[in-house]
């Protein structure tokens, strides 16, 4: 296992496609204002980049908002239908290198927000970044606890991630080189579809090559997590995207907690906290389970930072580079064991 904590971090329903053929900056704060278009589903649309920003702003020196500023022949295709349920149509977004910089590996990002509220667009920033280093990044939209409790955002993201290996080819990504990951409560779903489905394989699914969890919960049940997760019972938002309280309904909580799934079947794992420890709850029991079974694996811990280490510079590109780093790793790791 991998474990790098620094003193200090780095600086650093239709189709719409975006070929960039020279430099277009684009303040990231517009991302605050980008959601879903006008829907017959409720939204919750507490949770904003301009928000949160407001909030740290006199607490973290130093924070800004980042710029997205896509390079010469990256691509962007926007709200690709991925799944329809009813009426309702679901979808993705795609940031792609530039073909001079496109290496074989995908990686499919849940966004957090409490699983109740977020948007794909909060995203964009980190999968600029991870596009320019030569990663095919799928950015799926799904439902959320105002519009369906668990498991649907889960059936979402893991209907999400089978249609990017279907369409793999057009990206020149074999199917079995995409990742999936998330970030917060995104990280706690990535991470339970990534172990889960893997501990109990689907017929006709392929595994993620890897999972990437920036600062996502690994089990809801340890005393740390239960906590903040149900500190308000069956209002928690946990609790509510769940569909009760800890007490209220414990099997539940328990098959929702990736690290039960956990073992020798896992996919390698990188783990990037914030260093609040109650967003990684469960890491410790993670780590030891999949060491035991010889499972690559990873950390990068921040320090004095906020939660929302993936909105913010400076601690966005420290994101990108260890998420690049470690799915370099991986890489090598597969191209090895097929000699």
């Amino acid at each position: 296992m991998k474990d790098r904590s620094p003193a200090a971090p780095a600086a650093g329903g239709g189709r719409w496609e975006s070929k960039v053929s020279r430099s277009v900056t684009i303040a990231a704060i517009c991302l605050a204002v980008a959601g879903p278009a006008a829907a017959s589903h409720t939204v919750d649309d507490s949770y904003t980049v301009a928000r949160r920003f407001a909030d740290y702003r006199a607490h973290y020196p130093g924070i800004r908002v980042p710029v997205l500023a896509p390079r010469s022949g990256q691509t962007m295709a926007f709200d690709l239908t991925y799944k329809s349920v009813g009426e309702r149509d679901l979808h993705i977004d795609v940031f792609a290198p530039a073909p001079a910089m496109r290496r074989n590996q995908g990686l499919l990002l849940a966004h957090g927000g409490a699983w109740r509220s977020g948007s794909k667009a909060h995203l964009y920033a980190l999968a600029n970044l991870l596009a320019q280093r030569g990663i095919t990044v799928f950015l799926p939209e799904y439902r959320l606890t105002p519009e369906a409790r668990y498991p649907a955002g889960m059936d979402d993201i893991r209907d999400a991630l089978a249609w990017a290996q279907q369409h793999a080819g057009g990206y020149g990504l074999g199917r079995d080189r995409i990742a999936i990951g998330g970030t917060s409560s995104g990280g706690q779903m990535a991470s339970l579809l990534a172990y889960r489905d893997t501990a109990t394989p689907l017929p006709g699914r392929t595994p993620p090559n890897a999972l990437i969890d920036i600062d996502g919960v690994l089990d809801a049940t340890t005393p740390l997590a239960l906590q903040y997760e149900n500190a308000a019972g069956a209002a928690s938002p946990l609790a509510q995207w769940l569909g009760g309280s800890f007490e209220q309904a414990p099997d539940v909580w328990r098959g929702a907690s990736a690290a039960r799934y956990a073992g020798p079947q896992s996919p390698p794992t990188l783990i990037v906290g914030s260093g609040m420890a109650r967003f990684t709850a469960g890491r410790e029991a993670v780590l030891a389970t999949l060491a035991r079974h010889g499972v690559p694996t990873a950390t990068y811990t921040f320090t004095d930072v906020p939660h929302d280490i993936w909105l913010f510079e400076p601690y966005l590109d420290r994101v990108a580079m260890e998420i690049d780093g470690f799915l370099r790793t991986v890489a090598a790791d597969m191209r090895s064991h097929r000699r």
